[in-house]
């Protein structure tokens, strides 16, 4: 058994109040770690009382001072490509049925070295932003490549994965948006997620990877798939994930192609409830909303996605009024084109505020209205609560007694926050995005004086530079 005791924390902002009542940030705070699990948390002061039942377990005890250091819990990203790294700014100037055309060629060269080199910095790119919690959505499957690919990238660098084991099975010919080179055969991909369940899912609290099912999008396929992927996933009790809602195109696709929308469509095939979540959801209206936060379904926010591919604004405040789970997403590298989990925090806070000043535009499309602007907090909120929330975890997203020992520090004697130690909260969502100083997954310190140690990351991102060259020459 080990102890880590994180002590002077500046301040900790553990996020354990509800969304509505806010917690009050913790001054002179120290936290407890057992081996890959939250102890004690508390001040300085309580924990002078604290201390003696801790005693004998202490004298082995790892000690980081956090003097200067604003502590919170580590960021959740609900919806990411990894493998997109390899591809990025390319097509900067489409939307998103365009863009996709552009870069399915590109994909088609993706190899198991290629996905393995991508999610290893990808992963890097996410953890030295905050991120301690990654879903990502590998729903192309060209040459040898395997979701065991990106796992065995998680297991080595040391993030928590949600592997959603994404497909697509309606190609061009059959009416989909996919070159039939880029599709799979149906019996293959049921097979495929039966086999990554087996293998790899862990439904035990503080698990470190887990699975999910995740057919790509309508436009990419079948209904029959939809529907035998939601209930393989219910046979097995893993969630279920699919993009939805994005953009316009995508409305109309749906409505040609099924006589539907998008949220009508996804009831019809069995894809809704509380082990459901949707990425982007820009074009719900309103009572998709209702009907969508009564049976529990999540949504993986993209803001800078959104905006890149000019896909909208998806009403936040909305959603949550409506009951309906939110959490943070970066998505594709390519249409980011970043990883960085503070920054997005910080895009969805501010572009929100757009939102609110222009609601009456989108008020007939996504449902916007007065008053749809965030907090800090509220952004802090997506990144870690929400995520959990929208992930089904109960054992992450706030520093607790009980929950997994994940934690991000970052430096406030820095330029960036200079004017801004009266909120140390507020100004890391505020002021210009940085990089944390200092990240412990499961109890596992992993970034230390804001170096990633797990990894040789100047290498690994020479030999994706390499790959990347390549697939784009080649296309």
């Amino acid at each position: 058994m080990s102890i880590t005791l994180l002590k002077n924390i500046h301040t900790l902002v553990t996020m354990t109040g509800s969304r509505t009542q806010p917690e009050k940030p913790l001054r002179d705070a120290t936290v407890v770690v057992r081996d890959n699990v939250i102890a004690w948390v508390g001040t300085a002061a309580a924990w002078a009382l604290a201390r003696p039942a801790f005693e004998q377990e202490l004298t082995t005890a790892h000690v980081i001072d956090m003097r200067d250091h604003v502590v919170l819990p580590g960021l959740v990203n609900t919806h990411h490509h990894l493998y997109q790294t390899l591809t990025r700014c390319i097509a900067q100037d489409s939307g998103l049925f365009n863009w996709l055309k552009t870069l399915y060629p590109i994909w088609l060269g993706l190899t198991s070295e290629a996905i393995h080199t991508s999610a290893l910095t990808g992963m890097a790119e996410l953890m030295l932003s905050g991120c301690t919690t990654a879903s990502d959505h590998l729903y192309i499957y060209p040459n040898d490549c395997s979701i065991d690919d990106e796992i065995r990238a998680a297991r080595e660098i040391g993030l928590r994965f949600h592997a959603t084991r994404g497909s697509m099975s309606l190609g061009e010919s059959q009416g989909g948006l996919p070159p039939d080179k880029a599709v799979e055969r149906e019996d293959v991909i049921l097979r495929e997620s039966v086999r990554a369940i087996e293998r790899h899912h862990d439904a035990k609290r503080h698990a470190m990877i887990r699975v999910a099912l995740a057919p790509c999008s309508p436009f990419s396929v079948t209904t029959d798939l939809m529907r035998e992927s939601a209930r393989l996933a219910r046979s097995y009790g893993v969630m279920l994930h699919t993009h939805l809602a994005e953009t316009r195109d995508e409305d109309e696709f749906c409505l040609s192609m099924f006589g539907k929308r998008p949220l009508d469509y996804a009831e019809s095939v069995e894809w809704v409830g509380n082990d459901v979540w949707f990425a982007h959801g820009v074009h719900f209206r309103k009572d998709d909303l209702h009907r969508m936060g009564a049976c529990g379904c999540g949504v993986a926010h993209c803001p800078s996605s959104n905006m890149r591919l000019a896909s909208g604004i998806a009403p936040i405040r909305l959603m949550w009024q409506s009951g309906v789970k939110v959490g943070l997403g970066v998505d594709g590298s390519a249409s980011n084109d970043g990883n960085h989990m503070l920054g997005e925090a910080r895009q969805a806070m501010l572009l929100q505020r757009v939102m609110d000043e222009s609601f009456a535009m989108y008020e007939s499309v996504s449902g916007g209205q007065p008053g749809s602007a965030i907090s800090a907090y509220d952004a802090l909120w997506l990144a870690t609560r929400g995520g959990a929330e929208v992930l089904g975890r109960d054992d992450i997203g706030q520093i607790a007694a009980g929950f997994s020992a994940d934690m991000i520090a970052v430096n406030l004697n820095r330029v960036e926050y200079a004017g801004a130690l009266h909120d140390p909260l507020a100004a890391l969502v505020f002021c210009a995005p940085h990089g944390v100083d200092f990240s412990m997954i499961n109890g596992r310190v992993v970034i230390e004086n804001a170096r990633l140690d797990t990894v040789d990351l100047p290498r690994v991102v020479e030999k994706h530079n390499a790959i990347s060259k390549r697939m784009i020459e080649r296309a």
